[in-house]
């Protein structure tokens, strides 16, 4: 279990090391005039990630969830392969990636990394790492809980996402 609560705090400082590098980027945009769209859904986003990192350590820790070494080096596997994805999407994006939405008039839409697969990578990562971080130590229903209500959030991030970058131009750069 100590080795679950040190990759779950790992997990935890790479997200406010993302906390970081989005504040510089929000200054980076709005100096651009950048705007926001969506912040109304932002709230539950922070909440249910949160909620996501103490879950996994209180079901783990309160139900007294095993570890089964076939199902939890898989999931350990997922979330460092779901780590590299967002951190792919972060390099890609470059000062433009935020955990918000904020798009800056006139710059055009990046289609390099990731993003020439995938119109949201990064929320491909976010869905795999909700759903094995868990797993690693059978907190299945944390798992569960996450997926569902992340499904439903995301829902609505990529609608507003979407809708708020159909004003950019299409860019030909590659990353």
């Amino acid at each position: 279990m100590i080795w679950y609560t040190a990759l779950v705090l790992a997990v935890a400082a790479e997200r406010l090391a993302e906390l970081v590098v989005a504040r510089r980027n929000t200054r980076w945009s709005l100096a651009r005039g950048g705007v926001e769209a969506g912040d109304g859904h932002y709230p539950a986003m922070v909440a249910l990630h949160t909620a996501l990192l103490a879950g996994c350590l209180a079901e783990a820790h309160f139900a007294d969830r095993p570890f089964l070494p076939a199902l939890g080096w898989t999931m350990a596997a997922v979330v460092v392969a779901a780590q590299l994805l967002r951190w792919w999407c972060i390099v890609a994006l470059g000062p433009r990636w935020n955990t918000r939405v904020i798009v800056v008039p006139g710059l055009p839409l990046v289609t390099g990394g990731p993003y020439r697969w995938l119109r949201h990578p990064n929320y491909v990562a976010v869905a795999a790492e909700g759903l094995a971080l868990p797993l690693v130590h059978g907190a299945w229903a944390t798992a569960l809980v996450f997926t569902v209500l992340n499904a439903a959030l995301m829902l609505v991030r990529i609608r507003c996402e979407d809708a708020a970058l159909a004003r950019l131009p299409v860019a030909d750069a590659r990353v």
